[in-house]
């Protein structure tokens, strides 16, 4: 009974200290997406959208300013003025080594062939053929800007790679390659359905 009556006095102090057991931290240094700002972006992709005739359900949100480890990647859905998935996507690395994450929170941006940089920019989302890489599918991107407008001289398209994890890496960054926005095995073969199914072209913007 003394030792039933000591456990039960010491129940109340363990539920205090795990308050926080299983929680995800608040860490206020972790980069977010900034939810308002972005829809904003939208609202802006949808007006061009609808001025080129392209495709008024979805389009995908790139936002490079954030950290290469947490999900920038966005299927944004115009009818819901939300997110329908995020996902972690790959950049150039530019000068740095291939595969490795050293411009994780500072990519440098490129339209120069060679550069092995992601371009900014409003992209066309084009055909869909065989890759080397990932899934073995891709996408074709046509370069709308001056900023973007060597993608397909630079075979810059839309793919997969088994480098890039399904989850957030944060701290760690994705690995970068020479200019493709590379998303992960999975989250290619969520986004690839909706594109195969799109009867008009659909937008990608990357921007920062």
């Amino acid at each position: 009974m003394k030792l039933r009556k000591r456990i039960l006095l010491m129940l109340p102090f363990f539920f205090v200290g795990c308050g926080s057991c299983g929680e995800e931290s608040n860490d206020s240094s972790r980069p977010s997406l900034n939810f308002q700002a972005t829809k904003n972006k939208a609202q802006e992709a949808l007006a061009y959208c609808k001025s080129k005739n392209f495709n008024t359900d979805f389009c995908i949100l790139i936002d490079m300013s954030l950290h290469s480890g947490v999900n920038r990647f966005l299927v944004w859905d115009f009818k819901g003025d939300s997110t329908m998935h995020r996902f972690l996507v790959g950049h150039g690395c530019g000068d740095s080594p291939w595969s490795l994450d050293q411009s994780k929170d500072n990519p440098v941006f490129s339209n120069e062939d060679n550069s092995h940089c992601t371009s900014l920019g409003k992209y066309k989302i084009g055909e869909r053929g065989y890759s080397n890489w990932g899934v073995n599918f891709k996408y074709l991107l046509h370069g709308l800007e001056s900023t973007n407008s060597n993608a397909l001289k630079r075979v810059i398209v839309f793919h997969s790679w088994e480098m890039i994890s399904d989850e957030e890496v944060y701290p760690a960054g994705t690995p970068e390659g020479w200019g493709c926005p590379a998303v992960s095995n999975n989250s290619f073969r969520i986004v690839d359905p909706l594109l195969r199914a799109s009867a008009k072209p659909v937008l990608m913007w990357i921007y920062k």
